[in-house]
């Protein structure tokens, strides 16, 4: 068995933790409201911008072993640059305030999802933030799409409040393919041992911001909706 096959064996029971959060259930049955989406879009510009110093530190902490992944972390580098700005038209598209996002502090699990990958990098092997690569792009293809038209047509929200999921979930379907390639590249026991244990607790560590997210109430979606009808019948 590839080590990318063992890699989804080993993590599957903790993705599955991942997608039972009560939220991401929720929103694909499209129980959802536009305070919920906005703290989602919020969580997610504050580990999003973290992505391109993520992979610069984990390019310079590579061992000389692992030199050959130098090429393709310059390459992650350059298709992941501006993508926290996507998430900031996205919540000026939903009429939230980017402003107040951009300067403001991230919740807490976000907040220390992000200290353990920056942890992994520095002090247990910089080869374990791809199980971070694992769990955000192994999750944003399965989910992404199917989110974002559950999301908007409830809430009657613009194509533009939703670059970041639909162009990230489109974009990840080629990086999945691609990571799969590197992973069975890895050779090492212990980098690979290290991945599969970071990925283990990205998951959890993710599933964490989800669950610190409001959930919908039950008449936010009908009223959200009901308001943007009323002002396009007045306009």
């Amino acid at each position: 068995m590839s080590f990318h096959a063992r890699l989804l064996e080993q993590t599957h029971a903790a993705r599955q933790g991942l997608l039972a959060t009560p939220i991401i259930q929720g929103a694909l049955r499209g129980q959802v409201s536009l305070p919920s989406y906005l703290a989602f879009l919020r969580e997610a510009y504050h580990h999003v911008r973290h992505t391109v110093p993520l992979l610069r530190a984990t390019k310079a902490a590579l061992p000389e072993r692992n030199a050959w992944l130098r090429e393709p972390l310059d390459e992650y580098i350059g298709e992941e640059a501006g993508h926290d700005e996507w998430i900031l038209d996205d919540i000026a598209a939903c009429g939230g305030d980017a402003g107040s996002v951009r300067h403001g502090a991230p919740g807490h699990a976000t907040e220390v999802m992000v200290a353990y990958a920056y942890d992994t990098i520095a002090r247990v092997n910089p080869l374990g933030f791809f199980g971070m690569v694992h769990v955000l792009e192994g999750t944003s293809v399965s989910l992404a799409l199917m989110a974002a038209d559950a999301i908007q047509k409830p809430l009657a929200l613009p194509d533009a409040a939703f670059s970041y999921l639909r162009s990230h979930g489109t974009l990840d379907r080629e990086h999945v393919a691609h990571f799969a390639l590197l992973m069975d590249r890895v050779a090492d026991p212990g980098d690979q041992a290290a991945i599969v244990h970071a990925a283990r607790a990205f998951f959890q560590l993710y599933g964490d911001v989800f669950r610190s997210l409001p959930l919908p109430e039950p008449q936010a979606a009908a009223s959200a909706l009901l308001a943007r009808r009323d002002a396009a019948a007045e306009a």
